[in-house]
């Protein structure tokens, strides 16, 4: 008789080996006793799942550490097994900082050879991507209801089979803005209208809107115009069937494209964390940073972004920078953005958000070495990009973006990003142009929201291998680049933001 034997899930985990507080795994009552490797603590209080205990005494002010770097400062005195919390822990952030120079990377950061392929299309400019579908964009909020209204009748209609869909990207902005802030969204307008998961793009115009349909077009990269149509709602009789014409044309040229085999060189992924908790820096962000090493270190490239959320992360990250050009645009971009919070008199640190806090994430320190975990161990920085630039360079790109859900996703989107990685602990249904990949922090969300997960990370806590894991996520993103649907497309949730700045008239 074969007897099996059951795998006691740990209680706790101490993510690294000079943390001073451990993180609980599950809910855990006053009094329990959880073994650390040698050490054993007892609990001095009920500590929640998710939520930091003391594993030495802690005095006031003195540092509390978590994925081996500093989270911030105990702002009373911490017993052993004490609950930490926003309680007795404090950030320990401040204003601009002025970082060590650049030093050159002494790692080897060659490629390696991975053989795995997907099944993709490859655009006239080279890039490849994912879906072939046709997008309607509005360049103002003023003929955003003319936009879904052709889409709908589009999906309505019978389409060729090798077209994914239509899909119209509302927005409210475009008309009243200035400076920056109409900057803004015509870039991220034009990167849209070039991006490879589109075979074809609508550019729908009112006529009369700060966001002028010619300078915008003048923006689209010259190689991808000829997918491109675009008229003013003013200038012609009726803007809805000629906006169905438009897409019927772009249907016929969007009809002959075929998948081909592309290699994993090809890929381009955008990482993002959204409603974290506990364990989003202890599962699934780290298990994306995984997928990130390993697309990375073939050619490929990851995409992050979220700057408010690197606060008190950055330092690691700009250690692994290819250049001194990299490293000083990656300090002006965070310093930027911290500038940006100060001008208009907010403190850099107001974050994490109330779902944040009650899954047990207390600093925003803290939550940026969680969110940090995506950027992987290894793969090298190999550029920094500013709002609406597209992803150029092979390896991990940071891209300025706020911490938004909806808008940094936009932007990773905007940059390249044919599918998106997004891990979550709290859930949501949200989705983006891009394919978004929803991966639980815990087994219960999975459970909970199998509509909205994609991937359960929650399972690398009790996983005999956590290359077992990793690899089924690798795999996962295999198949969708290659045509499998995730959960946001299935329920047609998609949606984009702009980040609004500036003045509005």
């Amino acid at each position: 008789m074969t007897v099996h034997h059951r795998i006691e899930a740990p209680k706790a985990l101490r993510v690294h080996a000079s943390d001073n507080v451990a993180v609980a795994l599950a809910d855990t009552p006053a009094g329990a006793s959880i073994a650390l490797g040698a050490e054993t603590v007892s609990v001095r209080m009920p500590i929640p799942a998710g939520h930091k205990f003391a594993l030495k005494n802690i005095g006031e002010d003195e540092q509390v550490v978590k994925y081996g770097s500093p989270i911030g400062l105990a702002s009373a005195s911490i017993s052993v097994g004490e609950h930490v919390h926003s309680h007795n822990l404090r950030t320990a952030l401040n204003d601009v900082e002025t970082y060590p120079p650049f030093s050159a990377l002494a790692s080897d950061t060659q490629q390696k050879l991975i053989n795995d392929t997907f099944m993709g299309y490859r655009r006239a400019d080279g890039r490849v991507g994912v879906r072939n579908e046709i997008w309607i964009l509005p360049t103002v909020g003023c003929v955003a209801n003319t936009a879904e209204r052709i889409a709908r009748e589009m999906n309505a209609s019978a389409a060729s089979e090798n077209i994914d869909g239509v899909y119209a990207f509302l927005h409210p902005f475009g008309c009243s803005q200035l400076g920056d802030d109409l900057d803004g969204t015509r870039s991220i307008l034009a990167a849209l209208s070039s991006h490879p998961n589109a075979a074809g793009v609508l550019i729908l115009g009112l006529g009369c809107e700060s966001n002028q349909l010619s300078r915008l077009l003048v923006s689209v990269p010259e190689k991808r115009r000829n997918r491109i149509r675009a008229f003013s709602s003013q200038e012609v009789e009726d803007e809805f069937e000629a906006g169905i014409e438009a897409v019927k044309e772009l249907n016929q040229c969007a009809a002959e494209d075929e998948r081909e085999v592309c290699k994993i060189s090809d890929l381009v992924i955008g990482v993002k964390c959204g409603g974290s908790d506990g364990f989003s820096g202890l599962t699934a962000n780290p298990l994306v940073g995984r997928i990130t090493d390993r697309l990375t270190a073939a050619g490929g490239t990851s995409v992050m972004t979220e700057i408010p959320e690197l606060f008190g992360a950055e330092r690691p990250l700009l250690q692994r920078c290819a250049s001194e050009d990299v490293y000083d645009r990656f300090v002006t971009t965070v310093n930027d953005f911290k500038n940006y919070f100060i001008a208009h008199d907010q403190p850099i640190y107001e974050n994490p958000s109330p779902g944040n806090i009650k899954g047990g994430i207390t600093t925003l320190e803290e939550k940026s070495l969680g969110a940090a975990q995506k950027a992987g161990a290894n793969s090298v920085v190999t550029d920094v990009l500013r709002y609406g630039e597209l992803v150029n360079q092979p390896g991990l790109s940071i891209l300025e973006s706020p911490g938004n859900d909806a808008v940094s996703s936009t932007a990773l989107t905007a940059a390249g990003a044919t599918i998106i990685l997004f891990t979550t602990g709290r859930g949501t249904p949200l989705g983006f142009p891009a394919p978004t990949i929803k991966i639980a922090s815990n087994t219960s969300l999975s459970e909970r929201k199998p509509r909205w997960i994609d991937f359960d990370a929650g399972a690398v806590l009790e996983a005999e291998s956590r290359e077992t894991i990793e690899e089924a996520l690798w795999r996962k993103v295999i198949a969708v680049a290659s045509g499998e649907t995730t959960r946001n497309e299935e329920n047609n949730e998609r949606s984009i933001a702009i980040w609004k700045r500036g003045v509005t008239l």
